[in-house]
């Protein structure tokens, strides 16, 4: 598996896992978008074939933010999601980030789990966060 930059003709399979994976997925457009503004893009490659993404920005100066991550539903569980995180936490701290936040659905135990084994720490809940209602867990990650 290697790790590399988004490109362009990633979008068809990204969009794919992104609509496999969340029950309100972004549209192809705001993928690109986010990624036109210079958000990290990182994509998971195995075997030529997309199979995990993470999207990620510095949002303060000090402050980065893990806007997305999903790994295809038959390549869970295999480290792609961890080698996204690695490889992002990697990129910040080139750019002297010293904390990552970011916010999950309070029903996504796999998800929170996950992010805990990586060494975030959930620091608040917030109501009605998502557009069905639900409730986030905003979840940070101080960087060494």
């Amino acid at each position: 598996m290697i790790i590399r930059e988004f490109k362009r003709p990633d979008v068809k399979r990204v969009l794919e896992i992104e609509i496999a994976s969340f029950s309100d997925p972004y549209p192809a457009n705001i993928l690109v978008d986010i990624y036109n503004l210079g958000a990290g893009f990182l994509v998971a490659q195995e075997n030529n074939r997309v199979v995990g993404y993470i999207i990620f920005w510095i949002k303060y100066e000090d402050e980065g933010h893990i806007i997305s991550i999903a790994v295809d539903k038959n390549h869970r569980r295999n480290d792609v999601g961890s080698k996204l995180v690695e490889t992002s936490l990697e990129a910040f701290k080139k750019f002297g980030v010293k904390v990552i936040k970011l916010e999950v659905r309070i029903g996504n135990k796999g998800a929170r789990k996950f992010y805990s084994k990586m060494g975030f720490k959930e620091e608040r809940i917030v109501e009605d966060y998502y557009e069905d209602r639900e409730d986030a867990a905003i979840m940070s990650k101080i960087l060494e």
